[in-house]
């Protein structure tokens, strides 16, 4: 078998393979991201889009660097990649940086970093090597589940304690999604299932108040529409009132006049509603499919399954940002802190989003390379 550096092909050649349409897709996507933080701030660079278009900048050039690194070293580094993950989750108990009533920043100085936003990419990377070294028959043996249960469990325990249930939430989402993607049988989520609903009183019992207030408002938020149940209710006037084509770029009154709550970072797709109406609103939508799409044929075209998996997980994570963000302010479900990728004001989710991006193209320009699933091959 050819070494390493015999078979890694030239950056100049697979900067020539990348997936440029994905690229294209992405800037657009952000562009309408810049847009709507020109808005926010009633139609000035500062303070957030500015900031946001050197964010984007440094994450797109990170995004080609993952891009142009052969897939095989992503592999090698997928447990280094969680391991570090857990280290800075941990980190965030003993020197990160509070706000809005939770611990789940460490200051860099430059930057706010948020590890669980970091975990996200870790765990599909980590879970993606597991199951690559079992083989398929194997896969939904018990024996087999120990370590990934392991794998999933410790980050969503680190991450409730911060505390951050709808992240938790997600990260358990997305480990449940890798596990049913290799394969792992569907009577056993049946009986997790189950076993979830059955515990929903007890858990009920050690939710912290202000999470119990979020589900309550979220079933009846019209029964204190000036405190808990006043974000939901104002974004849906701001939904509504947008109707088919919007009321303009900058014209938005419920943004504007400051009545919609953070539109700049969990409400933006609000505003982008209420002043490009439905048809904004399904245009952004379109962007987000097609990117979905992209992953979902990365994935479907790898010949090795480390690519497959880490493709679909990555494809998952996204899907999940989205629908969780435009459900929770169509108040379908209740509001938790997940922002709009590429859309929404911040730094970490952005860098994770472009990072995932990144790992997408690398698996694309690798996706002719096949590799034993235990054992052996070219991986």
């Amino acid at each position: 078998m050819s070494s390493f550096a015999e078979a890694r092909p030239k950056w100049g050649k697979r900067l020539l393979h990348l997936n440029w349409g994905m690229v294209l897709l992405i800037i657009a996507t952000a562009t309408v991201g810049f847009a709507m933080l020109y808005s926010a701030a009633g139609g000035r660079l500062d303070p957030w889009a500015s900031r946001q278009a050197m964010r984007f900048s440094i994450g797109l050039s990170l995004m080609f660097v993952v891009a142009l690194i052969d897939l095989r070293l992503w592999r090698q580094l997928s447990y280094p990649a969680y391991a570090l993950g857990i280290l800075l989750l941990i980190a965030v108990e003993f020197i990160g940086v509070s706000g809005g009533g939770a611990q789940r920043w460490i200051d860099l100085g430059v930057m706010r970093l948020q590890p669980s936003e970091v975990m996200k990419i870790a765990l599909v990377m980590a879970l993606a090597r597991y199951f690559h070294g079992v083989p398929a028959e194997e896969t939904g043996r018990l024996h087999h589940l120990v370590v990934p249960i392991f794998l999933i469990g410790l980050p969503v325990a680190l991450v409730v304690q911060q505390p951050d249930l709808g992240t938790a939430l997600v990260l358990a989402m997305i480990g449940g999604a890798m596990l049913w993607l290799a394969g792992v049988r569907i009577w056993l989520f049946v009986v997790v299932g189950g076993a979830g609903l059955a515990a929903i009183p007890v858990a009920w019992q050690f939710l912290r108040e202000y999470q119990r207030a979020r589900i309550l408002t979220f079933l009846r938020p019209e029964n204190d529409p000036l405190g808990a149940g006043y974000h939901i209710l104002q974004s849906k006037i701001a939904l509504g009132s947008g109707g088919l084509f919007g009321k303009g770029f900058l014209q938005g009154t419920q943004s504007h006049l400051n009545f919609l709550p953070e539109k700049q970072t969990d409400f933006v797709f609000t505003m982008l509603a209420e002043e490009f109406g439905l048809i904004g609103g399904l245009g952004l939508l379109v962007l987000y499919i097609l990117l979905m799409v992209y992953g979902v044929a990365i994935a479907l075209r790898s010949r090795n399954q480390y690519g497959r998996l880490m493709a679909a997980g990555i494809t998952t994570s996204f899907f999940l940002y989205v629908f969780i963000n435009i459900a929770m302010v169509m108040g379908l479900i209740p509001v938790v802190g997940v922002p709009l990728p590429l859309i929404s004001y911040g730094g970490t989710a952005m860098l994770a989003v472009l990072i995932g991006f990144g790992l997408l193209m690398s698996i694309h320009t690798s996706r002719d390379t096949p590799a034993s699933r235990y054992g052996g091959g070219a991986y």
